[in-house]
């Protein structure tokens, strides 16, 4: 019979997909507001995956991830989701969204994101909120999961999360 032991607790961070850099800003300010610091920003990525998000964000929409420095418990991630959906609404204009923002967490072995949307890759936590893994850590490095996005495929993407694994250990031994 195995033991159950808390897990330990996880980067928290935010992909933020905008085209007004103006609710981006606010975006940051409303998450740091709630969920402390920023120890990490990406680099702005330009988002050319599909024309999902184009009727509701408009054109040359970009991709940015933040890291969070306080760490969380893996169990945070339903209200974490109900906050950034918020947000989103704060920050709508008439029915449509302005901003996109998808939380999720990293350990050492894995990249978790939330959705409102059940899928068969998906385990439902609470409150209508699922979890996904989305880059599994293997071989030295962030690898996609069958599911994964396309985008979180992109090499790119799998550097950043590479580079926030690097700081969640600097977090880690600091703690």
């Amino acid at each position: 019979m195995g033991t159950y032991k808390i897990p330990s607790k996880a980067l928290l961070f935010t992909g933020i997909l905008y085209s007004n850099e103006h609710y981006y800003l606010k975006s940051l300010e409303l998450l740091s507001g709630h969920l402390g610091e920023i120890a990490m920003y990406s680099p702005p990525i330009a988002w050319d995956f599909s024309d999902y998000y184009r009727d509701e964000l408009g054109e040359n929409i970009i991709r940015r991830f933040v890291f969070f420095k306080n760490l969380t418990g893996q169990e945070e991630l339903s209200e974490i989701k109900i906050l950034s959906n918020r947000i989103e609404e704060l920050l709508s204009t008439g029915n449509r969204r302005n901003i996109n923002l998808d939380p999720g967490y990293l350990t050492p072995a894995k990249i978790v994101l939330a959705s409102t949307k059940d899928y068969c890759h998906r385990i439902y936590l609470r409150d209508g909120i699922y979890a996904e893994v989305t880059l599994i850590f293997k071989k030295n490095r962030f690898v996609p999961h069958l599911n994964t996005f396309k985008d979180y495929q992109d090499e790119r993407y799998i550097n950043i999360f590479m580079s926030a694994r690097r700081l969640l250990n600097v977090i880690v031994r600091q703690t």
